[in-house]
């Protein structure tokens, strides 16, 4: 079943964003649609306590060439966010290939920014017919990679958290003390349940704990594209090089943090475009 939430939208892209809420059996899901519908398709992950807005900057610069396919994952954004449904990796994942099915997507390139890159890995795991190229931005490899903080904890033992706590827990997801955090951002973390949240950070430690991302990709060997900004706040830009999978690209970007697509979405979309004019089409 598919729940439209009230039409067409104009996004400056090649035609009008076009939103709705798709009913799985575990929850409803809401996708935002740009770009040509013939187009290759794009489908872009955010990361841990955000949602389809975070990639609004980037929206416009990727639909002279794709079909921009948007979801909030369970627990997030404008999707459900139940008590007694599971926020594992693998189910998340199940979900955005439930998604693409419905929308008759065959192939995709999947890009994740942060924990939307573990989601995107296990994507290929569980449907490498559907997904022909992956690009992670900002995605630690490992565990290792790390940077603890003790603005991660903050406001996760009291729910809801202050404005200020908000902004704590959030600076360090941008280049430079003092950055203005977009408000919608911080609407996405208060309109979570201090479940859904604590439930999707475990849920990426477990995943990571298992197996680090480039042993999963480097048996997957579907091509690769790599991003980090090199201020990253939150994960060691570093540990970009352990990516040492056959035919990764890595790119670090100076003088921007774990949000590039925030931070200077011209740039990032500037590589990323580059690495789906080559595989957009490599599966079919």
């Amino acid at each position: 079943m598919t729940v439209s939430d009230g039409g067409p939208h104009v996004n400056g892209g090649a035609e009008a964003t076009e939103s709705s809420t798709l009913s799985l059996d575990d929850g409803d899901i809401y996708v935002c649609q740009d770009g040509p519908r013939d187009a290759p398709a794009l489908l872009l992950i955010h990361g841990s306590a955000s949602s389809t807005r975070s990639w609004n900057p980037m929206v416009p610069l990727l639909t002279r060439s794709h079909r921009v396919i948007r979801i909030d994952l369970l627990g997030h954004g404008r999707s459900a966010k139940p008590a007694d449904r599971s926020y594992a990796i693998p189910d998340q994942t199940r979900r955005a290939g439930a998604v693409l099915d419905r929308l008759g997507v065959k192939h995709a390139v999947v890009v994740g920014h942060s924990s939307g890159g573990v989601v995107a890995t296990a994507l290929a795991e569980q449907r490498p017919d559907l997904v022909t190229a992956l690009a992670l931005i900002n995605t630690g490899p490992s565990l290792d990679a790390f940077i603890a903080t003790e603005s991660a904890a903050i406001g996760l033992s009291q729910w809801p958290p202050t404005d200020e706590q908000l902004r704590q827990f959030a600076s360090t997801g941008f280049s430079r003390a003092g950055y203005e955090i977009p408000e919608e951002l911080l609407d996405d973390v208060r309109g979570m349940t201090h479940h859904s949240l604590i439930r999707s950070m475990q849920a990426t430690r477990s995943y990571l704990e298992q197996r680090a991302l480039p042993d999963r990709l480097t048996v997957l060997g579907k091509p690769l594209l790599v991003i980090f900004g090199e201020d990253d706040r939150r994960w060691r830009s570093s540990s970009a090089s352990d990516y040492r999978v056959p035919g990764a690209r890595v790119e670090l970007l100076p003088g921007l943090g774990h949000s590039p697509l925030l931070e200077d979405p011209p740039r990032t979309a500037t590589s990323l475009l580059a690495f789906t004019a080559i595989h957009a089409g490599w599966a079919e």
